[in-house]
């Protein structure tokens, strides 16, 4: 595979959003409105035009990446200007070739290079530590209600980028999306069934009756459901240890989602060294 990355142009445009609409649909929802909110952000003032790549595969557009700017704003007001980005995508059947992650690295480098602070995202929390993304909780950055999860990570981009930066990390307002103009927006596209998710009976039937409850408890209902959280959350529910997530990630693996991090994880460790 010729693998190219590059910024992307207004000629790309229809191809990204299909290609968008082909990664997401179905994924973690029946459908999806990610290429109504990439639209969207070609055209808002929070676009970071200089981190907005495309990925080409022997000449066809097969990945997108894009950053905007959003802000960590602490106890006394004061903002601080970081990095998001999202959404990332990949063309199905262009997953597990490395496309996804030759993006992240371009343009986490290209964000140190162009001297922006940090990075923060709402991600996969077993999917971005490989990049050196950490826990929020650990810079003291919250959601804008004051609460953390390991989904909610950050990546400084230079020794002490984060160091006496605490608060709460807030996205643009372009990121509200409207319900009604993201499914008026879909129907320019070719029709599409909503899509059936994965129960998650399908893990269900592999684990005890006792081990039930945990994720019951949580309205889990897809497998899909289980990306919110991280190994590490995981192995705190009642009942689950090493043995039965290791029959989860064989599961995740079977149905073609990322697995979850066991604290023996050497990309763990590396995080943690980073």
């Amino acid at each position: 595979m010729n693998l190219t990355l590059r910024l992307e142009t207004p000629n790309d445009h229809r191809a990204v959003e299909e290609l968008t609409r082909e990664a997401f649909w179905g994924f973690t929802r029946p459908t999806c409105d990610e290429h109504y909110l990439v639209h969207l952000l070609r055209n808002s003032p929070a676009l970071v035009p200089e981190l907005d790549y495309v990925a080409e595969a022997d000449g066809k557009l097969v990945g997108h990446i894009i950053y905007t700017r959003a802000k960590v704003i602490d106890n006394e007001g004061r903002e601080h200007e970081v990095l998001p980005f999202g959404p990332l995508r990949v063309l199905p059947e262009y997953w597990n070739r490395g496309i996804g992650s030759a993006l992240v690295r371009r343009t986490i480098a290209a964000a140190r290079n162009l001297g922006y602070r940090a990075i923060i995202i709402y991600g996969h929390p077993d999917y971005y530590p490989r990049f050196g993304f950490r826990s929020a909780d650990l810079f003291d950055i919250t959601t804008p209600q004051g609460t953390n999860f390991d989904a909610l990570m950050a990546l400084p981009l230079y020794e002490g980028a984060l160091d006496g930066i605490t608060g709460a990390f807030h996205i643009d307002p372009v990121f509200d999306i409207d319900v009604e103009a993201a499914k008026a927006f879909d129907r320019n596209f070719p029709h599409k069934e909503p899509a059936h998710l994965v129960p998650i009976d399908v893990l269900l039937k592999r684990l005890q009756p006792s081990l039930h409850k945990a994720i019951r408890d949580r309205k889990i209902t897809t497998l899909a459901a289980l990306n919110r959280f991280s190994g590490r959350e995981m192995l705190t529910w009642e009942g689950i240890d090493e043995n039965v997530m290791n029959i989860i990630n064989s599961t995740l693996r079977e149905y073609g989602y990322a697995e979850k991090l066991l604290p023996s994880s050497s990309i763990l460790k590396r995080a943690e060294l980073e």
